[in-house]
């Protein structure tokens, strides 16, 4: 099993708290992504769950016994860096089956296990070769293969993939995704990308200045985010946020006013009212050409030809920055006016704390159906 349970966890350097009190429960076999900006804590916490870092209040807790004072090699743990950390002079044999040498464990079974791991991970090939005759995406596979060969409860990767080209990357997800189905252990994973957590993760830890601002499956939080900071930070391209005035809230809805037009935006109304300021939210993939509930037209300054999509970026009149995600052949070009439609259905509202007000929307019928 490989349950771990984070109480109320706490970091310091001095008087400066960089982990504001984590809770958090991750059951067996659940794939785990932290994701958050530069220095919001998300690798300290990786290094507190191994042991690497002290804790300065909380219990982590890993099948249900209290692992704070514990020394790595009792936690039950195995952890991959952004670094391959492999032994240059020892072939991939050696270098998978080195906590294992470590352990004195009888040459046969150490053979047995790091074939099988070999196995699973394609390097059987390659077990005589030394790291530097191997691609980056193979000496990833070995350091994670070194990993493997130890059975732990809990794998922890820490930007395993930032080494890599943009293809591998690519390709690098796919294998970690499914050596998590064929291994059914439990993984926590740390990276600053996004694309990597919405692709990968069972659930996704949206953290932000120390603090958990989020946390659920990668279309909860695409779908209904609990605040602006977890909308911007979910989804690429990020989401636009338009400052707007409450016109009227009530039980179907808020109607809001942009620069003259109004939107009907079907959210709880929480404890808003006539007056109040809000900030409007709509991903650049749900504007499109030509009319809608309210029109916004826009200069745009960038556009981006991707073959599949065009993207337009322009700045408003309110020195907002604006994005809009349309079909590859759009008929847009560069300081040429265009209209782009909002529809309030796909909008969301935030109030003046910047918290989310609830949409009533089921994001799950937005899911497509599994095919048999």
């Amino acid at each position: 099993m490989g349950q771990l349970h984070l109480n109320n966890v706490q970091k310091f350097y001095g008087d400066f708290e960089v982990l504001k009190g984590v809770q958090l429960n991750v059951p067996h076999g659940e794939f785990v992504v932290f994701v958050g900006p530069s220095g919001c804590g998300k690798s300290t916490l990786l290094r507190m769950i191994a042991g690497l870092e002290s804790i300065s209040d909380g219990d982590i807790v890993i099948d249900g016994i209290r692992v704070n004072d514990k020394p790595p090699v009792e936690r039950g743990i195995a952890m991959v860096f952004q670094s391959y950390a492999l032994y240059p002079h020892m072939t991939v044999f050696e270098n998978i089956a080195f906590p294992l040498r470590v352990e004195k464990m009888a040459e046969d079974k150490l053979r047995e296990k790091v074939h099988a791991v070999a196995k699973i991970l394609q390097l059987e090939h390659r077990l005589e070769q030394r790291p530097g005759m191997l691609s980056g995406g193979q000496r990833q596979r070995v350091a994670i293969g070194r990993a493997i060969v130890r059975e732990p409860k809990i794998f922890l990767f820490d930007e395993p993939l930032s080494n890599l080209d943009a293809a591998l990357r690519s390709d690098m997800r796919i294998e970690l995704t499914k050596l998590h189905r064929q291994l059914k252990a439990t993984m926590i994973y740390v990276t600053h990308d996004q694309v990597e957590a919405m692709t990968m993760a069972d659930r996704i830890v949206v953290l932000n200045a120390g603090s958990i601002a989020q946390v659920g499956s990668p279309l909860q939080l695409y779908h209904k985010p609990d605040n602006l900071f977890v909308a911007g930070f979910i989804g690429n391209p990020k989401m636009n946020f338009l400052p707007v005035t409450c016109v009227e809230a009530s039980d179907t809805g808020v109607t809001i006013a942009y620069e003259g037009k109004q939107l009907t935006v079907p959210v709880a109304r929480g404890n808003v009212r006539a007056g109040d300021t809000l900030t409007l939210g709509i991903r650049p993939e749900h504007l499109s050409l030509g009319t809608g509930d309210m029109t916004i037209t826009t200069v745009p300054s960038v556009i981006e030809r991707l073959g599949i999509n065009t993207i337009s970026y322009s700045t408003l009149s309110t020195g907002q920055q604006w994005c809009a995600l349309l079909s590859g052949s759009a008929p847009v070009a560069v300081e040429q006016p265009v209209s782009v439609a909002i529809n309030g259905a796909d909008c969301h509202l935030f109030d003046g704390d910047g918290n989310a007000l609830e949409r009533r929307i089921d994001w799950k019928t937005q899911e497509l159906p599994v095919l048999a």
